[in-house]
């Protein structure tokens, strides 16, 4: 028997958003790997493009500063992407790289992790 697994859906992760697409940003993504809907971003310092949040890191990306809304696939080069970034509850299963500092950031951001 043939098991598939079926990848987050784009946006899957949200319970509510603000009105009138206020919760929402077009933020410029980095160059870099393939990345799910639900991946939490920071901002890089260096060049103020998002990438995937790593509370370990010390480029900026170590600060939860959205959530990328709907896949992307690797990128040789930064692009445009649409992110949850204010004003929005989600839900905390389904965000990917969602730990305590992360979640301290996104409440200053007023996203609430549920």
């Amino acid at each position: 028997m043939l098991n598939l697994t079926q990848a987050p859906r784009t946006g899957e992760f949200l319970l509510s958003v603000g009105n009138a697409g206020i919760s929402m940003e077009i933020v410029t993504l980095a160059a870099g790997p393939a990345l799910k809907s639900g991946q939490l971003l920071g901002i890089v310092t260096a060049t103020s493009e998002y990438a995937a949040y790593s509370n370990a890191a010390a480029d900026g990306t170590e600060v939860a500063a959205a959530v990328l809304y709907a896949p992307q696939p690797e990128r040789v080069a930064a692009t445009k992407a649409a992110a949850v970034a204010r004003l929005a509850e989600v839900h905390g299963e389904q965000l990917v790289g969602l730990d305590a500092p992360a979640r301290a950031d996104l409440a200053a951001r007023f996203i609430i992790v549920r």
